[in-house]
């Protein structure tokens, strides 16, 4: 289980600790204490000779909340700092970690940031599962056909070195002004599309 600083206090690591064990990796704010060494510190201050792009993890007994954890941080490229907890024997937490914005980078394109998804207001579990099912479809046909346009003319890279634009948003985009103004060369270029919908 990965969890950002809304799973945060003794009761959550309490919980996470009991038997049987369950892997986790949170992430914990700069500003709350680690006992470490037998001294009891913020996290900032204990990390605060990490460069960016370095990581550190603490050896020995460390305790967060009064449980017994293991704690891994990283300094980020913009000075900020990441600092998880997980089992006491886990190794490689900044690693499971990362593999979170995978998930919540899915999250922001079915809500916010593309298909609205809240706005359905559906609770009907038979009716949510056939929207998600064309919203993956949906999603996988704005990827590939992002891909496609990305190939033929490459998004610009920001000053601070990324994309100016997802390729996800960049089919997505494409996709809905062809389906909002189907005029003619519009039309064909539709149809075009239609290709990526396909396995073959």
């Amino acid at each position: 289980m990965c969890g950002d600083r809304e799973f945060i206090g003794q009761t959550w690591v309490r919980y996470l600790l009991l038997e049987p064990l369950l892997a986790f990796c949170l992430r914990i704010r700069a500003t709350d204490k680690i006992e470490h060494n037998g001294k009891v510190l913020a996290a900032k201050v204990i990390f605060a000779h990490l460069a960016i792009g370095e990581s550190q993890r603490l050896q020995g007994l460390c305790r967060v909340w009064g449980s017994p954890v293991s704690v891994e941080a990283l300094r980020l490229p913009d000075n900020s700092l990441l600092v998880v907890i997980g089992h006491p024997d886990s190794t490689g937490l900044i690693q499971d970690y990362a593999q979170r914005w995978g998930i919540e980078t899915l999250f922001g394109i079915f809500k916010t940031r593309g298909f609205c998804l809240e706005s359905t207001h559906f609770t009907n579990p038979k009716r949510l599962r056939k929207l998600l099912a064309l919203l993956t479809l949906a999603l996988a046909w704005s990827l590939k056909t992002g891909l496609e346009i990305h190939h033929l003319h490459p998004i610009p890279i920001k000053k601070h070195g990324r994309r100016a634009k997802s390729l996800f948003r960049l089919g997505f985009d494409h996709l809905r002004h062809l389906i909002l103004n189907p005029s003619s060369p519009n039309f064909s270029l539709f149809l075009d599309s239609l290709h990526f919908l396909s396995c073959t």
